[in-house]
């Protein structure tokens, strides 16, 4: 029952990607009851364009399911329809706070908002849109090439953040003394590297999976009460599985850190997928892979655990674009429907 579930809200979220119809936010027991709210604006409004038909990646949101069917291949540079070089963009995705997009223009064009360089389009004129959790209701992005420029406005759909009170972590990981702040900040330093990686790869177009099979415990962007004390949002989706699970990669990259105990995160692997998109697997209890190694989609990164700033085994699933955290879930989505509109599976 619980598997028939999932598939009809996977299918229903898939459909609003493409379609910008309402849907139901997922409310089952299984789920934080508000993991969910907003999703119904995930695509902005329809533009008339071919058909296409939604891909056979099975993700379920609610229980954390891995695609059951093999991921498409990218298709080739050359084998592009003509009409996809200008630079005007083209952009498919989830466009709701904590979503991206990828948008086609002409390779090597330069992608700016408010003033700010985002990103370059690579060989293939593909770049990756994050919308941050308290992203505005609209974005402007300018795109520029050889003298050329063209802008295009994107509307970013609103959502409804929970509150989640957590008790019993250990003490230092929340009112850390003078020497755990001094070892904070030299995991700080660590954390800066992995996110420091410009990989050239492009694993975001692999179609991503997810890591674990597991009940989200702890939803995206909630606001956090840790012992009794304010923080900031929850960057992660926790996925509550026994210790020793094996955590798969969710799609190809490059290890840009592996680092087995810091304070905090405890066990950390960060995996860069190319155009600044990088996912984080945190509180992990083993690790099998190390920084500077390649990965391709379901290879075994480590195991689940408890370690840093955990009360029991689980999860913790992150996901940065630039200095934007975004919802691996909705994510998830949106690069499903990127693949799909910008016609880049076979």
């Amino acid at each position: 029952m619980r598997g028939l579930l999932g598939a009809a809200c996977v299918a229903a979220l898939l459909w609003a990607c493409t379609t910008a119809t309402p849907v139901q936010a997922v409310t089952t027991p299984e789920a934080d009851e508000t993991a969910f709210v907003g999703l119904e604006t995930l695509a902005p409004p329809p533009v008339e364009r071919p058909a296409f038909t939604p891909l056979p990646i099975l993700v379920d949101p609610v229980r954390g399911a891995t695609s059951a069917q093999p991921v498409p291949s990218l298709r080739p540079f050359e084998n592009l329809p003509a009409a996809a070089f200008t630079l005007a963009p083209e952009c498919h995705g989830a466009f709701v706070q904590g979503g991206l997009a990828v948008c086609r223009t002409l390779p090597g064009a330069e992608v700016g908002s408010a003033g700010v360089l985002l990103g370059t389009a690579d060989a293939n004129g593909l770049i990756v849109i994050g919308f941050d959790r308290d992203a505005l209701e609209t974005e402007t992005l300018v795109f520029s090439l050889g003298g050329e420029e063209t802008s295009t406005t994107l509307s970013i759909g609103p959502r409804a953040f929970s509150e989640q009170s957590v008790s019993g972590l250990p003490p230092q990981t929340v009112t850390p003394d003078a020497a755990a702040q001094e070892r904070i900040a030299r995991d700080r330093v660590h954390i800066d590297r992995g996110y420091a990686s410009n990989a050239a790869v492009a694993g975001f177009l692999d179609g991503f999976i997810w890591p674990v099979e597991g009940r989200i415990s702890a939803s995206w962007g909630a606001r956090r009460i840790a012992n009794g004390i304010p923080q900031r949002p929850h960057y992660g989706i926790d996925l509550a599985v026994p210790t020793g699970t094996s955590i798969r990669a969710p799609a190809s990259g490059v290890v840009t850190l592996a680092q087995p105990d810091l304070l905090r995160e405890g066990g950390l692997v960060m995996i860069d997928h190319g155009q600044g998109l990088i996912t984080l697997y945190l509180h992990m209890s083993r690790l099998d892979v190390a920084e500077g190694q390649s990965v391709a989609q379901g290879d075994i990164l480590g195991a689940v655990g408890a370690t840093g700033r955990a009360t029991g085994p689980h999860l913790c699933w992150r996901m940065k674009w630039r200095d934007r955290f975004l919802d691996p879930s909705v994510a998830i989505l949106g690069l499903a429907n990127a693949r799909n509109g910008l016609s880049l599976a076979e």
